[in-house]
């Protein structure tokens, strides 16, 4: 079976090249060509990949990866675009863009990215991967730490967070000045800090009270 190709693209000539190379080429076929998503929306065909202007008149690509998305989640969405900044590729990703790719890549590499995105690829430039790769680890969580303390360690490290002194968690907790001591030498080494102040701050930013 062949594979079914829609282009969004408002640039003409680059709109026309694309449909007479999808059509020349064995295996692929144009099942409709426009020039803004608003015009592709009236009547969006069914297809297995969607190529993807961003710089669109009216809503944006990004905006019309997330419509067709909507109406055909299984559809791959390719951009094909000018734009390689970290901005637009991350927003493209976060819309449901399966693929980005720049106009500058070769009818070869177009072919292969439609080809690769059907069989479950995800086609990308190596510098736009790597763009992707980089900005996943900056938006990723950092894993929690884990830091094994006792309840008592948890306690006192409450308190010191609270802002209270060693005599003072002494009172409150019913021990003695030594043990305080003793339980807080035991915190700062399983917290790998070396002050109250540095104590509390992991306390804070680990969630650890």
């Amino acid at each position: 079976m062949k594979i079914r190709v829609a282009i969004i693209e408002d640039h003409d000539d680059f709109r026309e090249g694309l449909y007479h190379i999808l059509e020349g080429t064995e295996g692929f076929h144009c099942v409709g060509r426009y020039a803004s998503v608003e015009q592709a929306m009236k009547s969006l065909p069914k297809a297995d990949v969607y190529l993807m202007d961003i710089g669109l008149p009216g809503k944006s690509g990004i905006e019309g990866a997330k419509l067709i998305k909507s109406q055909y989640p299984d559809a791959q969405v390719i951009m094909l675009t000018v734009f390689e900044d970290d901005k637009s590729i991350f927003q493209a990703v976060a819309y449901g863009a399966n693929g980005y790719l720049l106009k500058s890549a070769s009818p070869v590499k177009i072919l292969n990215a439609i080809e690769e995105a059907v069989t479950g690829g995800m086609p990308m430039t190596p510098l736009v991967a790597r763009k992707v790769v980089e900005m996943f680890k900056r938006h990723m969580p950092q894993p929690r730490e884990k830091i094994a303390l006792t309840e008592r360690e948890k306690e006192i490290l409450k308190l010191l967070v609270d802002g209270l002194n060693y005599s003072m968690i002494g009172e409150k907790l019913f021990i003695s000045l030594d043990t305080v001591r003793n339980h807080i030498r035991h915190i700062y080494e399983k917290l790998h800090v070396h002050s109250k102040s540095h104590a509390v701050a992991k306390a804070l930013k680990s969630n650890l009270v």
